[in-house]
């Protein structure tokens, strides 16, 4: 039976149409506070392509971007091994660790319908068996770069409008200002994913996967609806 792609995909599109609204709200709001600033210092405003394109904007995306996909390569890495009794955030306390060929169907476990590198073995089956793990990696490290080198240019410019040295790169990716800026989103996203692990634990929401069923006990691990 067929369904219709917009049922059979509306949490990722629903996701895409979000991300798009706020990323485009947030470029039209920004540019509203980095010419207020600009008035209030007696200098001229800027235009929205020049806005978008500038390091001020590129840095607020980035060092947001970063910590989320930090985020989810630490929790999908850690629950390899890692577990939380009664949180259906976890597996089930017995199955910690990789798999065995069989649990995995990889191989000759491989089914009729498997990814064709699950079935391949050697070098290709390892990468498809971290895939996921590897591509937030690369992204988690790909947009901290560009937030360090567009936060480097945004503070260089404040520094040269106030007559004051910028110093380089390596000096900037030190600093208590990076810092800052980097430490007060990685601590929202742990808190936000401790809460998730731990409020599963005693809390439902009937319907979602990301619950256990509303009668299911509270120890009970790695069940969800």
């Amino acid at each position: 039976m067929k369904h219709n792609p917009w049922l059979t995909n509306g949490l990722s599109i629903t996701f895409a149409v979000l991300f798009l609204g706020s990323l485009t709200g947030q470029a039209f709001s920004g540019l509203a506070y980095f010419n207020e600033q600009q008035m209030a210092a007696n200098l001229d405003g800027i235009s929205f392509w020049q806005y978008v394109t500038s390091s001020s904007f590129a840095v607020d995306v980035a060092e947001n971007w970063q910590s989320e996909y930090l985020q989810f390569l630490l929790f999908i890495v850690l629950t390899v091994w890692l577990v939380q009794k009664g949180s259906p955030e976890s597996k089930a306390i017995e199955k910690r660790g990789h798999g065995s060929e069989k649990d995995q169907l990889i191989g000759q476990y491989a089914k009729p319908e498997s990814p064709k590198w699950a079935k391949a073995g050697g070098m290709k089956t390892w990468i498809f068996a971290n895939s996921l793990g590897l591509v937030m990696g690369t992204v988690f490290i790909l947009s901290w770069l560009v937030q360090s080198v567009t936060g480097f240019s945004a503070f260089a410019e404040e520094q040269i409008s106030n007559l004051q040295d910028p110093g380089s790169w390596g000096e900037y990716v030190v600093s208590p200002e990076f810092w800052n800026r980097t430490l007060q989103n990685w601590q929202s996203e742990f808190l936000a994913v401790w809460s998730m692990v731990i409020l599963s634990v005693y809390l439902r929401q009937r319907g979602s996967p990301e619950s256990k069923p509303v009668g299911e006990a509270h120890d009970a691990t790695g069940a969800s609806n």
